[in-house]
């Protein structure tokens, strides 16, 4: 499978490999007494200045697991319309909380892939030897300190060659032109994907979110993202895993705080609602059934 000469590409496959150039970037981040334990990507619009502000005060505080290392940073793209006047009030939030990257594609959802790519740049670059990435889509609710303590486990030996979410098997791409995840024949021309980890959340382990940025720039881009991982690592001959039952949600779960307790991610809860449910979450009342732990 090659990419279609460049004159062919269709317009849902970005140029890539390219030197996409970096105009917001966070290189000295990582640098700190130990490397980050988990960093944590989370894909955003140029625009959810307010969704930002509430990830940054819930799911996404780098202060979620006391003693454990954290790093979060968001990752854009240039707005198709207002790129301008928004990239003036993104430097602006940069300044402040020094945790958004941006670089100089346009910020579309077929534009996904090179948002992830950016970010598995960004780790390559500067931050290597760090344990794991997740990488998170906004609209999610997310459980750090339950995927650190009870999932990845600080006091473990760190896991390699890993890849860890809720895995879609036996899928293919969808081939009709008036839905967003359509895929034509010219970018992905096989009828099946391999196996993947579905996109609002998923964790690589550090020595693949490097491999599998060096994988990308070998294969033809994707305009679904997590389908597009499965496909880097597929190249790289690693396994994807399962996440423990419950943990991994990929449809809007309602509100229950024993079972968020015990989930990695539930998706489709916009900022403003993870703000509404935060308190009751985090309130130290009631006691919730044991979990029995996992393994895989």
């Amino acid at each position: 499978w090659l990419p279609a000469p460049a004159t062919t590409r269709h317009p849902l496959q970005p140029p890539y490999p390219r030197p996409y150039r970096f105009l917001l970037n966070e290189p000295h981040k990582c640098r700190g007494p130990r490397p980050p334990f988990l960093v944590l990507l989370v894909a955003s619009r140029p625009s959810d200045a307010e969704g930002r502000a509430a990830i940054r005060r819930t799911w996404g505080s780098e202060l979620a697991v006391p003693g454990v290392p954290l790093v979060r940073l968001f990752l854009t793209g240039v707005h198709p319309v207002f790129g301008a006047e928004l990239g003036r009030l993104l430097a602006e939030e940069s300044g402040a909380h020094r945790d958004v990257l941006q670089q100089d594609f346009v910020d579309t959802y077929h534009n996904l892939t090179l948002k992830t790519l950016m970010g598995l740049q960004w780790v390559a670059r500067h931050c290597p030897a760090a344990r794991y990435v997740l990488k998170a889509d906004s609209d999610v609710f997310l459980n750090v300190p339950f995927l650190v303590r009870r999932i990845l486990r600080p006091g473990r030996p760190p896991r390699r060659r890993f890849a860890l979410g809720h895995v879609y098997r036996g899928t293919g791409p969808l081939r009709n032109p008036r839905i967003k995840w359509f895929v034509p024949r010219q970018v992905y021309p096989h009828r099946s994907y391999p196996p993947y980890c579905a996109g609002p959340a998923y964790v690589l382990s550090g020595d693949v979110a490097v491999a599998a940025f060096g994988a990308a720039q070998e294969l033809p881009l994707l305009n679904m993202e997590d389908a597009f991982v499965g496909l880097c690592l597929r190249s790289l001959g690693v396994a994807v895993t399962d996440g423990p039952p419950g943990a991994f949600n990929v449809v809007r779960l309602p509100y229950e705080r024993c079972r968020f307790g015990r989930a990695v991610v539930v998706h489709r809860y916009e900022p403003r609602e993870v703000l509404r449910i935060w308190p009751d979450f985090t309130a130290e009342n009631g006691t919730c059934p044991p979990w029995g732990g996992w393994d895989g």
